[in-house]
């Protein structure tokens, strides 16, 4: 792991009492993709972040180095998300290797392929499951367990603490560009669903003064991924920011922020039609798997977005295919 300063704490000094825990390997790459025959699309870019740690990578991992900072051996930690959520897994996955047990309460919801081997190895690595019906069934027994010396993580990981994750992870990309790395984007397209990633991607750009627009493509509920719940979690992490900082952030444009409906597919875990099609050719082109539940859906609406602009675009992957 680094022991280079963090570009979050490089940007605010005062962050470096903020605990946090080394999970991954930063600055995980950017790469420019060669699809071949794709001479009319604009030029796209991808942020490998399922490479932000072995064996298990992903986006998660830049929420956990904040959420489980200090967990002792021994700790109870208890997390939330549907079965197929790689974030219960990738928790789960990281408090065992922290000496921590998790308890999880998922619930039940359209499986796919990837899905189903997620939901089997996040089983495998915590000390209890309970299984909802409903995500609102799900989170009442959630918070009824809640309490003690249990630590809670929310769901997607996605808090003010969480965020800072990827707040961090924006000023990453933002020194990426000034050293050349590649050209600034004019859309970071990513999947959606907690909301966290995307407000905090948000809030990042804005702060590192980047003309960019995040585009999130809805793989959830409207109420959990629409565009009002992005914008609502980035205030709350602007206003967390400024707290611990001191300091005062920039607010961000609400133009800043886009979210892409129609990749949904009618259901959470539902894969989407046709998005085998994008998903095969950046497995030929690379040898990453993408994953039915998210980042399918997300690759599939940067494709599309890329054949009409021509601007540079990047596709944050957020999915660890390692994991299956």
């Amino acid at each position: 792991m680094s022991t280079i300063p963090l570009p979050l704490v490089r940007r605010f000094p005062a962050l470096a009492r903020v605990p946090h825990v080394a999970l991954g390997h930063f600055p995980t790459p950017v790469q420019r993709l060669e699809l071949g025959g794709e001479q009319s699309m604009g030029e796209l870019w991808i942020k490998r972040d399922d490479l932000t740690a072995s064996p298990l990578g992903g986006n998660k991992v830049r929420a956990l180095e904040f959420l489980l900072a200090g967990l002792a051996p021994g700790e109870v930690v208890l997390t939330a998300g549907g079965e197929g959520s790689t974030h219960v897994l990738t928790t789960a996955a990281y408090v065992r290797a922290l000496g921590g047990t998790t308890r999880a309460v998922r619930w039940k919801h359209d499986m796919n392929p990837s899905a189903l081997r997620v939901a089997e190895r996040a089983r495998a690595l915590c000390a209890s499951v309970i299984t909802a019906s409903s995500p609102m069934i799900g989170l009442a027994r959630a918070h009824a367990a809640r309490g003690g010396h249990v630590r809670w993580i929310p769901p997607g990981g996605t808090s003010p603490l969480g965020m800072l994750g990827h707040v961090n992870a924006a000023l990453e990309l933002a020194e990426q560009v000034v050293r050349g790395e590649m050209p600034e984007p004019a859309r970071v397209v990513l999947p959606v669903g907690s909301g966290g990633t995307a407000a905090g991607l948000a809030l990042g750009l804005e702060i590192a003064g980047m003309r960019t627009v995040v585009v999130g493509a809805r793989v959830a509920p409207r109420i959990a991924a629409g565009r009002m719940r992005v914008h609502s979690l980035a205030r709350r992490a602007r206003h967390y920011l400024a707290r611990l900082s001191g300091e005062r952030i920039p607010r961000i444009d609400p133009a800043r922020i886009e979210i892409i409906h129609h990749v949904y597919a009618g259901a959470y875990g539902r894969a989407l039609p046709g998005a085998e099609g994008p998903a095969a050719l950046l497995h030929r082109a690379t040898g990453l798997e993408l994953d039915g539940t998210y980042s399918a859906k997300a690759f599939s609406a940067a494709m599309a977005l890329v054949a009409r602009e021509k601007h540079p675009a990047l596709f944050w992957l957020t999915f660890d295919g390692r994991m299956e």
